[in-house]
């Protein structure tokens, strides 16, 4: 099954709780625009090189379309139009005046010099430049990407139109970026999990965890639930894993990580690879890395009682009917993971305005659209007898479709 089919058959359960029409299924999940782009740029070496781009604008109905732009050698049109269909729920979910949108270039950029991967950030810009914008689309940063190519973005897009700088978000703060705009998909993640252990009566001290990914949203996760009490036992990035029964000092963790470009061999621990540390036994468990990671043969031996989707796309449908049937709790990423596009919108909101927000307000904002989406997620998933995924497409299928009714065709 592809990413876009399970993601189509996670829409169409909602669906079908809402009764909606097979045509305006249709009209909700077919893109308004797909892009497909040749990216060529002079190598280093005098060579060549010609990398494929993608930007799929999937919904405006809610406003203009939002979306992160991944440098990845997996990137292709299938996983592209399958984050911007997501990124359209997510938006309306946490309503915020959004459309969905998703970008990519394959490549793999750990074989590009610093020079080659600023060219190819300008030169993908000069070939889509027409059809992004503050009133369009604004891309952000994901896999493979960061502030820098954001800055590259801005700069390159102010060659064609002018300055803007709320034509991307995540950028750096000396050109116009937002307070808590890298530690904001972590810490939306570490705040529902907090009130989702509210909901179920689990005390965060008493609760222990892990997490696979330990990158940007994985380590901004796991400290935010260590200086909330919480006793993460394992985390696995790409060097490998560790674990520690005892828990894992967090702040001590991320300074090594930031020295050795890793968590393998970090004191005090022994070693757990991805397979060990998804089965493993914990109260929580966090998959905060890439999709498809809990599937049809890890599924039947996952012990934890709650999965928080801190990735886009780690659960396949198959690997979800399980957990219901056992009564593991799954948080869907559309909503877990939703604080990334939060604060971005609150960094859009203040280069429109020109005024600056300081970290405690994006905090605070955050918290509460946060906290806001999961309660109202939680009582849709009750009142309708429904999973928290189930319940989640409702609501944001549901802003969407009366949105599209409402505009007019």
């Amino acid at each position: 099954m592809s990413s876009f089919d399970a993601a189509r058959l996670y829409f169409e359960h909602a669906a079908e709780h809402m009764g909606l029409s097979q045509n305006m299924r249709t009209l909700l999940l077919t893109p308004e625009r797909t892009l497909k782009v040749q990216v060529a740029i002079e190598r280093d070496n005098g060579e060549i090189g010609t990398f494929i781009g993608y930007r799929v604008q999937h919904n405006s109905a809610r406003g203009p379309m939002k979306g992160g732009l991944r440098f990845h050698h997996e990137v292709d049109a299938d996983e592209v139009l399958t984050l911007a269909s997501l990124m359209t729920w997510k938006t309306a979910l946490v309503n915020i005046p959004y459309g969905g949108a998703k970008g990519g270039v394959t490549v793999n950029v750990h074989n590009l010099s610093h020079g080659e991967l600023e060219r190819l950030t300008r030169k993908f810009v000069d070939e889509i430049h027409d059809f992004i914008g503050p009133d369009k689309d604004i891309p952000a940063p994901d896999m493979g990407t960061d502030a820098q190519v954001m800055a590259w973005i801005m700069n390159q897009y102010s060659k064609f139109h002018g300055f803007n700088p709320a034509c991307v978000t995540g950028k750096p703060l000396e050109l116009h970026g937002a307070d808590g705009r890298k530690e904001a998909t972590g810490r939306g993640v570490g705040i529902c999990t907090l009130e989702v252990l509210r909901r179920k009566k689990m005390d965060v001290k008493e609760t222990t965890f892990a997490i696979q990914g330990f990158g940007n949203v994985g380590s901004h996760a796991a400290r935010f639930l260590h200086d909330h009490g919480a006793k993460i036992v394992g985390v696995t990035d790409a060097s490998g894993g560790v674990w520690n029964s005892d828990g894992l000092d967090i702040p001590v963790l991320q300074e090594y990580v930031e020295q050795e470009g890793g968590v393998a061999a970090f004191e005090g621990t022994h070693p757990v690879d991805n397979d060990e540390l998804l089965t493993s036994e914990v109260d929580v468990l966090i998959p905060a890395a890439i999709g498809g990671v809990l599937n049809v043969e890890n599924a039947p031996h996952v012990q934890a009682k709650v999965i928080i989707e801190a990735a886009n796309n780690p659960t396949v449908p198959e690997a979800d009917e399980s957990f219901a049937k056992r009564d593991i709790l799954v948080l869907p990423d559309i909503l877990a993971n939703a604080g990334g596009v939060t604060v971005s919108y609150f960094e859009w909101v203040q280069n429109r305005q020109h005024f600056r927000w300081d970290l405690e307000r994006v905090r605070k904002e955050l918290d509460r659209i946060m906290v806001e989406s999961l309660n109202k997620v939680w009582d849709i998933a009750e009142e309708k007898g429904v999973s928290l995924r189930t319940a989640s497409y409702i609501i944001g299928l549901g802003r969407v479709g009366r949105a599209t009714v409402l505009g007019g065709m």
